[in-house]
């Protein structure tokens, strides 16, 4: 596999382009960094050729042009593996904070968060708030190597959501952050950076 020459940030459902600011300003490498903005979501102007979900997917497939590593927040994880699952000589390593994986969140006792996501976005599109993934018999074909990030405090992505997602990856460590919420990638960012840059390089 080629050495990865570009660094994608996956927002998560709100579409923050600032909330890997801290993270990506500690992570070394020569790769290109670059957050991915959803269009209509945070200050990205909306467009009419991203009616849905799966439109979404296909912009971000769409900039992986070249190695590339692809660190991704909440539902931005549920992109990240199908970017991991459509391009797998291009996408290098993954790096997945509190995310769903395309796995059943209640089973796995999840909160539900999409009544009050949508009370304090109500401009961003819903059918990302709306949108079910159920990934499970495919991530086991995700064979790059993967650091799933969680917090033991979050109620929206609880840890037997990121331990049901290491024991289907093949190549994954995971790791649980002390304290850490649904915010931690932003909130963690000194402590994970050297977890980070050791799976990434």
């Amino acid at each position: 596999m080629n050495r990865p020459s570009q660094r994608l940030f996956l927002p998560g459902a709100s579409g923050s382009l600032a909330f890997w600011e801290p993270l990506a300003g500690l992570i070394t490498g020569d790769a290109t960094k670059s957050v991915v903005g959803y269009p209509g979501f945070g200050n990205v102007p909306p467009s009419f050729d991203l009616p849905d979900f799966e439109a979404l997917v296909q912009h971000v497939v769409n900039r992986i042009d070249q190695p590339t590593e692809i660190l991704a927040q909440s539902m931005g994880g549920i992109i990240a593996i199908r970017a991991a699952l459509a391009k797998p000589d291009l996408v290098t390593h993954l790096v997945l904070s509190v995310t769903s994986g395309g796995l059943d969140m209640v089973s796995l006792g999840a909160a539900e968060w999409r009544d009050d996501f949508l009370k304090a976005y109500p401009n961003v599109p819903d059918w990302f708030a709306s949108h079910h993934s159920n990934l499970e018999a495919e991530i086991s074909k995700v064979t790059q190597p993967t650091l799933p990030l969680w917090g033991d405090a979050d109620p929206y992505s609880p840890v037997a959501v990121g331990a049901k997602l290491l024991a289907a990856l093949p190549n994954a460590t995971l790791h649980v952050v002390a304290d850490g919420h649904h915010d931690l990638a932003f909130a963690h960012a000194a402590a994970l950076a050297p977890l980070v840059n050791a799976h990434l390089s």
